[in-house]
């Protein structure tokens, strides 16, 4: 959209709803966050549009006519309806006075066609006292056809064209019957030809348009494929841990029998010491069960050092899991996101050929 001949006159942020065009009571958010809604005026066709455009698509796009009417809905909402784009817009404002001073602003510009139309009327009498143009005077519009040389085609609007031609047959049966001033049928011949320059503009935007969406939808789908590779390995992953479950259970298996053995050795120790205070009958047996006695504690430390190897095993493996499990995770959350992405940038895409 080009608005290099088009400043800006007055700025905020709201966040953008349009309304439900199947129920006619539900709004429909425009975008996720505030978005920047400006006054813009245009000083080569004298008239005031508002615009707000949300990464590379036009929001809102509203030409502002006297009849045009902004209600205050409750203390941070208004709305406005455009019969033009068929639509009715709402603003979610941050605060009461962000509200009003769009509201003013609203009125102010709003005043300000009123002028500019009523001006333009009163020029048009005074340079065109004795207009004499007749039904086979009609000059043509100029119109893009969609069917351009090469792949450069433009998307036409099938009802713009049966609209343009109604038009233009009405005019003509008027003007045979008489029944239209001269001056009248000039001010609804050049609201016809600017409607026709409209939807040249748009024609345009919308091809150079469609080029950009289709190349962000291709980017869109090749990181959708690297996504899906990627959950798909790490799906494999996790089949793989789940195989090691099973070693995994043998091993506690194996530290509660080491705890078993290691109770019974921590009792016959406790014996085999309240047997050494009682009094042995002969010297050599004495000795024989100090050996054993060491021999038992030996074999005491290494299951204990057992234990605390297999304990920290457990542990590493239990964080291998969970670290694993959390990029599963992760990565399933931004292949939704991207999903959701994807299906709103489709119905852009959709409503955009669709509304052309």
């Amino acid at each position: 959209m080009s608005t290099t001949r088009e400043q800006p006159i007055f700025s905020t942020r709201a966040h953008v709803f349009q309304i439900d065009p199947a129920t006619k009571r539900n709004w429909i958010p425009a975008s996720k966050h505030a978005l920047t809604v400006s006054y813009f005026y245009d000083a080569t066709r004298n008239v005031y549009r508002i615009i707000s455009v949300g990464g590379t698509k036009a929001i809102i796009n509203s030409t502002i006519t006297p009849n045009m009417t902004f209600t205050k809905t409750s203390q941070k909402f208004g709305q406005w309806a455009d019969s033009r784009a068929n639509t009715v817009y709402g603003l979610g404002f941050a605060s009461e006075q962000h509200l009003s001073q769009f509201a003013e602003k609203f009125q102010e510009v709003k005043e300000a066609a009123r002028l500019a139309r009523e001006k333009s009327q009163d020029k048009t009498e005074l340079t065109n006292p004795a207009l004499n143009i007749t039904s086979h005077q009609v000059l043509p519009s100029t119109v893009i056809s969609s069917n351009g040389p090469g792949d450069d085609k433009l998307f036409r609007s099938q009802s713009a064209d049966v609209e343009i031609t109604t038009e233009k047959e009405r005019l003509k049966k008027m003007l045979s019957e008489g029944s239209v001033p001269e001056v009248q049928w000039e001010a609804e011949f050049f609201t016809l030809q600017d409607n026709n320059n409209k939807l040249v503009a748009a024609l345009q935007e919308a091809n150079a348009s469609v080029e950009q969406w289709k190349k962000q939808l291709a980017a869109y789908q090749e990181e959708t494929e690297t996504l899906r590779l990627r959950v798909a390995e790490l799906e494999l992953q996790k089949a793989h841990d789940s195989s090691s479950q099973g070693s995994k259970e043998e091993l506690n298996q194996t530290l509660e029998e080491l705890e078993l053995l290691i109770k019974a050795k921590d009792e016959e120790i406790q014996q085999l010491k309240s047997q050494k205070s009682g009094q042995w009958e002969a010297e050599g047996e004495r000795e024989e069960m100090l050996q054993k006695l060491q021999e038992l504690e030996g074999r005491n430390a290494e299951l204990e050092r057992r234990v605390h190897v297999a304990e920290q095993t457990l542990a590493e493996q239990l964080a291998e899991r969970e670290k694993m499990q959390g990029e599963v995770t992760k990565v399933g959350e931004l292949m939704d996101v991207k999903i959701f992405e994807l299906s709103e940038l489709r119905q852009g895409l959709a409503k955009l050929v669709e509304s052309n």
